[in-house]
């Protein structure tokens, strides 16, 4: 902290922007005369806009330079899409708080058609996410499913200038930016599931920083964050990242967390789906042991297909 000012980094796009806007709104609104300012920063994934994620490769596409800046002292905290964030947080760093979840879910976005159910065979379909793509396929093989890169605001418009019959956003992103009127169906979670932590944030700082950690706290929602401890714990026991086609959802239940879970094939031919129950204070756990039966159940040869786990067999 600086000049008695806190300042927050955060990647340049309107979704982003908003994001970092949130909590410090958030901060002027709980501490009074606070200082906050938000510096904008421009990550390896928002360079790259010609592949696919799952081609670039590489875990923290979306944090690393932010992280970087961080333990160099330039920002105080890093405000990120949770579903952006690898398992692993760097040496020195900590997430000191996880927002309560705005909804999770996937959007279908079609002014003609409007559901999915409704798209005609060989429609062409936009998404950037593998998990997206697997799961659309396997309830609609007939789909031509493109790869759509860009922020929000531009993949909005390259369902027109690209004659996309409908793409595929999350519905937070498109609810924070305005866009909830885009929205022509939430696809239920028996379709397909999420990205580990989407729709919450997470704000990072650096693990020796008690002072940024703390003037945050009060945004921290402990139901969310133990879904969250569920959801990241699969993950990490499946390695994966943007180029493995899993989905994950855990949510409060009598017994403490449900957590549900996919493993896809990239076509999505192939589709293992389970859930387990548990105390909250076992969110780990429950996520590895899901992982675990799912890649039993099958999960396993479709990453030896992509060059992950190969040391399992």
């Amino acid at each position: 902290m600086k000049n008695d000012t806190i300042t927050i980094g955060t990647r340049s796009s309107k979704l982003a922007l908003w994001q970092a806007q949130y909590v410090a709104k958030r901060l002027r609104e709980q501490h009074a005369g606070l200082a906050v300012a938000i510096r904008r920063m421009t990550t390896k994934g928002d360079k790259i806009l010609d592949a696919p994620l799952a081609k670039i490769g590489g875990k923290g596409l979306f944090t690393k330079e932010l992280e970087d800046a961080m333990l160099a002292g330039e920002i105080d905290l890093a405000v990120h899409s949770l579903k952006d964030m690898p398992t692993e947080v760097p040496a020195g760093l900590t997430i000191c708080a996880v927002t309560a979840r705005e909804d999770p879910g996937d959007a279908v976005v079609s002014p003609r058609y409007r559901m999915l159910r409704n798209l005609p065979q060989g429609a062409k379909v936009g998404t950037s996410s593998l998990r997206r793509r697997a799961q659309i396929l396997h309830a609609r093989p007939d789909l031509d499913i493109r790869d759509l890169r860009g922020n929000v605001n531009t993949r909005l418009a390259k369902l027109d200038s690209e004659h996309f019959d409908a793409i595929i956003l999350a519905v937070a992103g498109l609810k924070r930016l305005g866009f909830a009127d885009r929205i022509t169906e939430i696809l239920p979670k028996s379709t397909i599931l999420p990205a580990v932590g989407q729709g919450a944030l997470a704000i990072e700082a650096r693990a020796d920083d008690a002072a940024a950690a703390g003037w945050v706290a009060f945004l921290h929602d402990a139901q969310t964050a133990a879904c969250a401890r569920a959801e990241r714990a699969f993950l990490a026991r499946v390695e994966g990242g943007c180029q493995v086609p899993v989905g994950v959802y855990a949510t409060p239940c009598a017994a403490g967390l449900h957590v549900e879970a996919v493993i896809a094939s990239l076509d999505g031919a192939r589709l293992y789906r389970a859930a387990m129950e548990g105390a909250a204070e076992t969110a780990e756990e429950l996520g590895r042991g899901l992982a675990d039966r799912l890649l039993d159940d099958g999960g396993l040869s479709i990453l030896h297909e992509i060059g992950l786990l190969l040391e399992r067999r």
